[in-house]
């Protein structure tokens, strides 16, 4: 059987057009953006968002625009609208003297009881939108960058790998530290979760999440590698263990990448976050399915998968993550804290529909309408849903863009990811990890923050943009020697090629 190659090691996915020597170098800056923003705590610091806020615009100054295309041009606009849609927001949050937002009612409060008249602002706290861009920057520019380098396949596939390595990288720390040295995070004292494994990221929530998405392109990869081992057209699924276990035993590829996928597994189980191991299953189970969707034919077939992937799915939870289902059975799904935290917020943003409270001001918002039946303990600096941050502090208007631009996002992911026959396998991998981070946000905070966020937007940019490329010329041809959706390696003599084709 003969495979594709390519410099990066990754020798079994489709090969695009070898980029110049800035794609390179763009391609590089990607990837260590990739492999290196969790590793800071999360990048949570401010220089260290600086940091990669400055090598991803790098990466764009020196990424070549040569293979973009309409689709792709189409998106930079959407960004760009979205980009000055937040700029006049900021503007107004931060002026001295707004275009049409009206002064926050809270400075002439603070006039009145100091005596003394109190410069106005939109903002609660003055000048505080200017400094929460940051993380938002980031995660734009590593969108805007992977939507350019991933417009090559061989970068989009090295993508996904990097991504692969990476995330199984961090568990196997996590795992080891968990191990070693429960109550430390890196070289600092942990605080917070001990006995969860957290791996560099402070909470244990992101850290399921990230470890969620990395087990999602492991899975894919992995599948891929599996259905190359099967006999072309229809699968025999009674006869896929005897081909994977037999024939292909020692396929290298099909270890390393299940290996991996174990790794990032077992991390995630290990976080003992509720939301982040039942979403992370839930995605597993589709992206199995919606890879293999032109194999599963016939009712029988498919209600046996799906029995199947049901009770290993409860297997695993069972095994793998007692103290999840301890922490269901004793506690359910949602803290009632966090519910009554919810409503709280939505009065906030009632008050405040139009431009909020002013772009990271929440923690000094959220008092005033914290209920009776939240607990007094700790502070609430982050409002544990991102679509309602986000409306409480920048206005509805600007939450409700953000939410139709994911709704684009997704229905181009989802677009290329079925369309496609050979080359499926990036679009469902950034399909799988969109969808775990932006679930998870409903009710927690991982896309804020930007250990996770630049990679799940780097992947994001990937995914769209291979949504956008036009599929290999063989499947324009009708070919269907693939029916998993991605390609696979030719056996086909020359000769016979040409006869069929003609």
């Amino acid at each position: 059987m003969r495979e594709n190659c390519n410099a990066s090691g990754f020798n079994d996915m489709p090969n695009g057009e070898s980029s110049g020597a800035t794609n390179r170098i763009a391609a590089y800056i990607l990837f260590v953006a990739i492999a290196g923003a969790p590793f800071l705590f999360g990048s949570r610091d401010p220089l260290t968002v600086a940091f990669w806020c400055g090598l991803l615009a790098l990466g764009l100054l020196v990424a070549s625009v040569r293979q973009l295309r309409a689709g792709h041009v189409a998106i930079i606009v959407g960004v760009a609208l979205i980009a000055l849609c937040y700029g006049f927001v900021l503007h107004e949050q931060l002026a001295d003297r707004p275009w049409i937002a009206p002064f926050n009612p809270v400075w002439a409060q603070a006039s009145e009881l100091l005596g003394k008249a109190v410069p106005p602002s939109v903002s609660i706290v003055r000048g505080e939108p200017f400094y929460a861009v940051g993380p938002a920057l980031a995660a734009t520019l590593a969108l805007l960058l992977g939507l350019v380098v991933g417009s090559d396949r061989t970068r989009a596939n090295q993508t996904l790998e990097i991504a692969a390595w990476a995330g199984a990288a961090y568990g196997a720390y996590g795992i080891f530290a968990l191990l070693v040295e429960p109550t430390a995070v890196l070289w600092r004292e942990k605080v917070f979760y001990v006995g969860s494994l957290t791996a560099t990221f402070i909470n244990r929530n992101t850290a399921a999440t990230y470890f969620g998405s990395s087990a999602a392109v492991c899975l894919v990869l992995l599948l891929w590698r599996v259905r190359t081992q099967l006999p072309k057209g229809r699968i025999a699924w009674r006869k896929v263990p005897e081909h994977i276990l037999l024939e292909s035993g020692t396929d290298r590829q099909i270890i390393v990448r299940f290996l991996l996928l174990f790794a990032c597994v077992a991390a995630l189980f290990l976080t003992s976050s509720r939301a982040g191991v039942l979403i992370s299953l839930a995605v597993l189970t589709g992206e199995f399915f919606l890879f293999f969707r032109r194999d599963l034919r016939g009712a029988r077939t498919i209600i046996s998968l799906v029995a199947f992937v049901a009770v290993a799915a409860l297997v695993i939870l069972q095994l793998g993550g007692g103290v999840v289902s301890g922490r269901i059975e004793s506690s359910g799904l949602s803290d009632q804290g966090r519910l009554s935290a919810y409503r709280a917020v939505l009065r906030l943003i009632a008050d405040n529909p139009w431009f909020g409270t002013g772009w990271g001001t929440f923690a000094w918002a959220f008092p005033p309408y914290r209920g009776d039946d939240v607990s007094m303990m700790g502070v609430w600096d982050i409002a544990h849903s991102t679509p309602l941050e986000i409306a409480a502090e920048l206005g509805i208007p600007l939450c409700l863009l953000v939410i139709s631009a994911w709704i684009v996002a997704f229905v181009i992911l989802i677009r290329g990811a079925i369309r496609r026959r050979r080359d499926a396998v990036v679009p469902i991998a950034a399909l799988s990890v969109s969808l775990i981070g932006v679930a998870h946000s409903m009710v927690d905070f991982s896309l804020q923050i930007p250990g996770y966020m630049i990679v799940a937007f780097a992947v994001l940019g990937v995914g769209l943009s291979q949504s956008l490329v036009p599929p290999l010329a063989v499947e324009r041809e009708g070919a269907t020697s693939s029916e998993a959706g991605v390609e696979e390696p030719d056996e086909e003599a020359p000769e016979e090629r040409h006869r069929r084709r003609r």
